[in-house]
């Protein structure tokens, strides 16, 4: 452990960051004089003395009787014991005291209705993730269902959840269930934890998936009534402290849906016992084995597809989908034999131009980047690809043939190809296709996306048909300055508008949603932000959604509703927005029923109440929306007039983003298109009439 661990473990175990200085440097170089230490960590004697008194009261440092005292730290095995023996006592004094303190509670309470609308919290940090979990499981009554990573279930099992599941008063009437991916590397961590399990008096059932899905996202459902919804952070190897973030909420509407989500994992998923038997006996029914040799499993591949006669069904990813663009020539063999395609894939700015030509001979969906590769041909015969190897940049074949899974076992072909077909139906064609189609029939040839362009510099983009109207001009300021902007942001009053500007720092994001026509809800835009308290009204999340409508211009993307969180915000919004059917529909939502989190290059949105939209027809309920940047960061500015004259502008360091929305009534997830993040934004909203009077800096493109 690396002394910087250590001093942020005894920070965490309650000691001042001094204080811990000091054990620390007292361990390593043993007795020292006031003076020595004082003189060798650079620090005052008015800063050393009471750090000094503050641990010989912990019983952590000893002092000699000699004058000038020599100062040593306590072995640091006996410290953690001290540390351990403090907080049990701690424990002990508030159980023991509870029944006063809660009488004291009650006489000082007011009285007032309890309030029973959907909350919406965000947790940060493992220790207070964990000790959530585990309230959660000791308030369970029927039902407790996770999906977890093997090293989660580790951690948890550290952190004494399973001994809560195991000491519950009901647990034999509770049902335990979790969904983790097992493999040849975590097998005995997950026997270890399934031999902890007392026999008898508990219901404990575990799953692996066997379709090639990623178990994304992780998840806590609590009787049907509250849930924790994980936010990964994929940058980097392990996570830290400050990366377990989860959200949680006991809107009702959610938790099914997460439950629902849950649910159809467990359907498509093996008995963990079972795979555990497969696993160590190599024995599954039909054949089924594992390619190791890269060149036989690039000859068995290609020679089964070769012999295709029916169907192929292709999850790829975005590389893979301009590898079979390059090789339509083979494409166009098979559909002129009869033999129906579908590839499916994530669309990015790169792999744009194949996404759009490739429909001339085989069907292209977008979907999330959450699948390992899979082609299925014929029902017959099942491949999954591994990921190529992290120093294998340039792999020389996609997909990677390294260890490929094959396999034509009849029950595993069923579920993985109604798996497939279920996510072809909520996958959508490239979204330039789709906004083409309503536009005109005949389709663009577009460039794919350069890494130095946003999403809004590409020509037909759905943004240029916003009704407002959008110009981006990309390259223009550079990162560093975004970023010193957001740092020295100087803070503009919203009070003095229109007479001034209005300024906000901080994230925003947006995506186009092509919902199902099971939705009743047309193509929408949702637009989400996360600013800081520099902010003209201070700190504020929020939320536009645009409808795709008919206008007097033709069909445009129309701003439809305004949601806010600051309800010092809410008459700008009315001022700035009217014009539009946003302009009569601003509504002020409580930060604990919506919220807006920002973690890295991941954006989450998600509000527990039903949205109004104008048509009023239209209502979005509670759902939520997460983006994940793939991008390297592009930065530039955009600037926006609104029907009455207002004007935007905004600088951004901004990523392309995969999308995943979640509409809960209708137990969906599926992919979003076009997605972007601005991680670093800085908007400025210019009164009509504006005079260029003041800094430049401030003054429009």
């Amino acid at each position: 452990m690396s002394q910087e661990k250590v001093l942020k473990s005894l920070e965490e175990l309650g000691l001042a960051r001094l204080d811990a200085r000091i054990y620390v440097f007292l361990a390593k170089k043993g007795p020292k004089k006031a003076k020595d230490i004082a003189s060798l960590l650079r620090i005052s004697k008015q800063q050393l003395y009471p750090s000094l008194k503050s641990l010989q009261s912990k019983g952590l440092v000893n002092a000699t009787l000699e004058r000038p005292a020599r100062f040593s730290a306590v072995p640091f095995e006996k410290a953690l014991d001290l540390f351990a023996k403090a907080k049990m006592e701690e424990a002990r004094s508030i159980q023991r005291s509870k029944d006063n303190l809660l009488s004291d509670w009650q006489s000082i309470l007011i009285e007032k209705a309890e309030d029973k609308s959907a909350k919406f919290t965000v947790i940060e940090g493992r220790k207070y993730v964990y000790s959530k979990i585990q309230q959660m499981i000791q308030e369970t009554k029927s039902s407790f269902s996770f999906v977890s990573t093997v090293p989660s279930l580790v951690r948890a099992d550290q952190f004494g959840l399973f001994d809560s599941a195991f000491s519950h008063p009901l647990k034999s009437k509770i049902r335990f269930r979790f969904l983790t991916e097992i493999s040849d590397q975590n097998v005995n961590a997950v026997k270890l934890l399934l031999k902890r399990t007392p026999i008898g008096g508990l219901s404990l059932e575990g799953k692996t998936p066997d379709l090639g899905l990623k178990l994304c996202p992780r998840m806590v459902i609590k009787d049907e009534e509250e849930t924790l919804f994980f936010i990964e952070h994929r940058e980097g190897g392990f996570a830290t402290e400050q990366d377990n973030v989860c959200l949680w909420t006991d809107c009702k509407s959610l938790v099914r849906a997460f439950l629902a989500m849950f649910e159809d994992f467990w359907r498509s998923s093996t008995d963990i016992e079972q795979r555990i038997v497969e696993i160590e006996t190599g024995r599954q029914m039909g054949t089924t084995r594992i390619i190791s040799d890269g060149e036989t499993a690039l000859k068995v591949y290609h020679e089964t597809l070769r012999l295709a006669r029916e169907e192929i069904i292709m999850m790829t990813s975005a590389e893979g989908l301009i590898e079979s663009w390059k090789s339509r020539g083979l494409l166009k063999e098979w559909v002129e034999r009869g033999v129906s395609v579908k590839i499916m894939a994530p669309i990015t700015g790169k792999n744009l131009k194949a996404g759009q030509e490739l429909p001339k001979c085989c069907a292209v969906r977008h979907v999330a980047a959450t699948y390992l590769e899979t082609t299925l041909v014929d029902g017959k015969h099942l491949f999954q690809f591994e990921n190529p190897p992290p120093d294998n940049e340039k792999p020389k074949s996609i997909p990677y043939f390294g260890n490929i899974f094959y396999t034509n076992n009849p029950e595993y072909l069923e579920k993985t190809k109604s798996m497939l077909n279920d996510i072809w139906r909520n996958a959508f064609a490239p979204s330039a296709i789709t906004l083409d189609s309503i536009l005109k029939p005949s389709m663009p040839a577009i460039a794919p996306l350069s890494d130095n362009e946003f999403a809004f510099s590409r020509p037909e983009n759905p943004y240029e048909k916003m009704s407002h109207g959008v110009v981006e001009k990309p390259g223009i300021i550079t990162e560093k300055e975004v970023l010193n902007k957001i740092i020295n942001a100087k803070k503009y009053p919203g009070k003095n508008w229109p007479k001034n500007i209005v300024r906000y720092y901080g994230s925003d994001a947006t995506a186009v949603i092509h919902p199902p026509s099971s939705f009743n809800l047309p193509d929408m835009m949702i637009w989400v932000f996360h600013y800081n308290k520099q902010s003209s009204f201070g700190a504020e999340d929020r939320l536009r959604i645009y409808l795709w409508l008919e206008t007097p211009q033709g069909y445009a993307y129309v701003p439809v509703v305004q949601i806010t969180d600051n309800p010092r915000a809410i008459e700008f919004w009315k001022t700035v927005m009217a014009g539009t059917p946003a302009g009569q529909n601003v509504q002020l939502i409580e930060k604990s029923k919506f919220q807006v989190r920002v973690h890295g290059n991941i954006v989450f949105a998600g509000w527990t109440v039903p949205i109004p939209l104008l048509p009023s027809q239209y209502i979005l309920p509670p759902s939520c929306i997460l983006f994940e940047g793939y991008s390297k960061i592009k930065t530039g500015a955009m600037s926006f007039v609104l029907p009455l004259g207002v004007k935007l502008h905004a600088e951004y360091n901004g990523l392309d983003a995969f999308v995943t929305f979640f509409h809960p009534s209708s137990k969906y997830s599926g992919p979003g298109t076009d997605g972007t993040i601005g991680r670093d934004v800085i908007s400025t909203w210019y009164p009509p009439q504006w005079r260029k009077t003041v800094n430049t800096d401030l003054l429009p493109l």
